[in-house]
């Protein structure tokens, strides 16, 4: 696992005491991703590079960093796990003799570079990670992503030098360090709840894309230009073949190829020296993690979840039964308003830029929990995002197929018709008619979906459909004083030929939703913990095979993640798993008009919002005013607004309003 940074002078070289103790205090800002050990490291050129390190395999010295290759030619910083590394160590002595030092992936890592050169040894490896290569021949530094974007690399300027890091925090601890926030960033984080790459909220500092990798030598430095990433693997490109090779075979083919598939990917991320359990959240894609992980295990496998007393959210009870069906060493931990609002400080030091995706509460309480048993954890990550689990890939084409046949002032008077109506009389209206209906045809808060669906009638094609279903807002700019700059990033919902609209979207939320989003949330909330975890789903091989698989074995008759739950009904009886989908969240909109409520009303006062001059007060208190009085649930987007305003206050030495 790990967190690495570092800083390279475009102009006068540091005298190398300061320098590497400027390497050491970036290093400590993160030491929460590495607390066993920390190397810092520097090149004839000025470069500085640090790492903090949490021993995963090879515990001993041998895999301490930054670390040279044997040749003396390439110098890492690195951060992730490289599950097919002992496949390359093997292809490696099968065409040289090595004298290998250790067993760490890091030496793998760097063999293979000496061996087969950066891009080529990126295209081979299997795993999550963030590097930093120095290479002494060339005078150039790569930073590269892996392939999904689970580790996450920052870059940018400080001044007059490059900075780089896992988190920003440690970029904030540079002497040189101003950001000046970007308008389009705050407009696009108000209307998605996170970031997107390749922005940062910081208009000098970028992230890596997933798939990429940067070569930035002296020159790109001086003139501080920002040269052109690289793409080593394109989630895009391996769709696009994957449906133009379909994969042949009857029914029950493909259901074994695909167990076969995800007990491979599983297997792989259970290598470790060190404690290993499962984040069980009770739904289709954690079971089937741990599933394939019991099944692979010769004792009971360590499993983790978190309960909540309000029903709309709680999975636990359902969690504890599937582990006693499987037999796993099971804990949960059932959380407490206060314990869940004990955790909003800690966030903006946690994410270091706005996030406010309200499930990273949950997610860091069920990491902090697991730490105390595993250094190890697999998440179910991913599984929506392949298989078509997300209830907008079933029904948004649904909804398309029907509204785009109506006129506009008829979708506008079904609209007005659905948000006359409170999100509560809504759901209780169901609850009414849902009683005649089987366990999996009901809806979970079916008021708020549809509150959101007469915020979509109006879409003029799929495009803006879909982007208006994966945001919080339509219309960030109305809550901004300072409007953005430029246009709304409409690339992030390219439509793409030869695909249905519900292919399209899953590859939308792959690139953009899961790496931004989910998986950001993922990386923050266990390395603040110390934790790591892994994302069995997202494994190269897995993602392959999916895109080569029908559509109807991943959404069939309304029913997404079809051939998962086929694979899983071999381990877990049907009956324990036939219930409504449920995210992983808290009960924000009850959280916010309750508990929360002094807190919510001062954080948003006026005098607060015009002390920070970037959100406009009276755009926000009709926004707040609304949800109070139960006319509306817009607790999305008024945790937005908590988090930006927290933001500021907790970061405002470090940044430029």
């Amino acid at each position: 696992m790990c967190g690495l940074t570092g800083f390279w002078p475009a102009k006068s070289r540091l005298a190398d005491e300061a320098a590497l103790q400027i390497g050491e205090r970036m290093a400590m800002a993160i030491r929460h991703r590495g607390p066993d050990d920390m190397g810092t490291w520097l090149s004839p050129e000025g470069l500085c590079l640090s790492h903090r390190r949490l021993s995963i395999i090879d515990l001993s010295a041998a895999g301490h960093q930054p670390m040279h290759s044997h040749d003396g030619r390439y110098t890492v910083a690195y951060n992730g796990e490289i599950y097919n590394y002992q496949a390359l160590r093997d292809e490696l002595e099968a065409e040289r003799s090595i004298d290998w030092r250790g067993h760490s992936d890091t030496e793998v890592l760097l063999q293979a570079v000496v061996h087969w050169g950066v891009a080529a040894t990126l295209s081979k490896l299997n795993g999550m990670f963030a590097i930093a290569l120095w290479d002494a021949d060339e005078r150039a530094l790569y930073l590269a992503r892996d392939r999904f974007g689970e580790k996450p690399l920052y870059y940018g300027y400080a001044r007059d030098s490059l900075v780089f890091g896992s988190e920003l925090k440690s970029l904030y601890a540079h002497p040189d360090w101003r950001g000046e926030i970007d308008t389009d960033a705050v407009r696009d984080f108000l209307r998605l709840c996170y970031v997107p790459a390749p922005r940062s909220i910081f208009r000098n500092i970028r992230k890596l894309m997933p798939g990429c990798f940067l070569k930035l030598t002296a020159g790109d430095i001086a003139t501080q230009s920002w040269p052109t990433p690289s793409t080593y693997w394109s989630a895009r490109e391996v769709a696009l073949a994957g449906i133009a090779n379909p994969a042949q075979g009857s029914e029950a083919d493909l259901i074994d190829e695909t167990e076969r598939q995800m007990r491979n990917a599983v297997g792989l991320r259970m290598v470790a020296d060190v404690p290993l359990g499962a984040f069980l959240s009770g739904g289709i894609d954690s079971s089937l993690v741990v599933a394939m992980m019991q099944s692979q295990s010769s004792r009971p496998i360590k499993t983790f979840s978190i309960g909540f007393n309000d029903s709309r959210y709680d999975e636990a009870q359902n969690a504890a039964a599937i582990a006693r069906h499987m037999g796993t060493e099971h804990n949960d931990l059932y959380v407490s308003d206060q314990e869940a609002l004990d955790v909003i400080p800690l966030l903006p030091a946690m994410y270091d830029e706005p996030f406010a995706d309200s499930s990273q509460i949950p997610t860091y309480l069920v990491s902090k929990m697991a730490r105390d048993h595993v250094t190890v954890t697999l998440s179910g990550d991913g599984g929506d995002e392949l298989f078509g689990g997300y209830n907008r890939h079933t029904w948004a084409p649904r909804v398309w197929n029907v509204t785009h046949r109506f006129p506009d002032t008829l979708r506008n008077k079904a609209a007005t018709m659905l948000l006359s109506h409170t999100p509560a009389r809504l759901d209780a209206m169901f609850a009414k008619a849902q009683r005649f209906l089987p366990k999996r045809s009901h809806i979970r808060m079916p008021g708020d979906k549809l509150h959101k669906l007469a915020g979509v009638m109006g879409a003029a094609d799929p495009q803006t459909l879909y982007a208006d279903l994966a945001s919080a807002t339509r219309r960030p700019d109305a809550y901004l004083v300072q409007p953005a700059t430029g246009t709304a990033n409409s690339t992030m919902f390219p439509f793409q030929q030869g695909m249905s609209m519900a292919q399209w979207m899953m590859l939308c939320d792959t690139e953009n939703y899961m790496p931004n989003d989910i998986l950001t949330k993922v990386d923050r909330a266990s390395m603040a913990v110390s934790l790591e975890a892994r994302v069995p789903f997202l494994d190269a091989d897995l993602y392959a095979w999916a895109w080569r698989l029908p559509m109807s074995m991943k959404i069939r008759k309304g029913e997404g993640k079809w051939i998962l739950k086929q694979v899983l009904y071999r381990h877990v009886p049907q009956a324990l798993l036939d219930r409504p989908k449920a995210g992983f969240g808290i009960p924000m909109d009850q959280l916010l008009r309750g508990p929360l409520r002094a807190w919510v009303e001062e954080k948003l006062a006026v005098p607060m919002l015009k002390k920070h001059g970037v959100l406009q007060p009276e755009e926000v208190h009709t926004l707040l005013a609304e949800h109070m009085a139960g006319q509306a649930n817009n607790a999305y987007l008024l945790w937005n607004m908590l988090v930006l305003t927290t933001w500021i206050e907790t970061f405002e030495d470090a940044i430029n309003v």
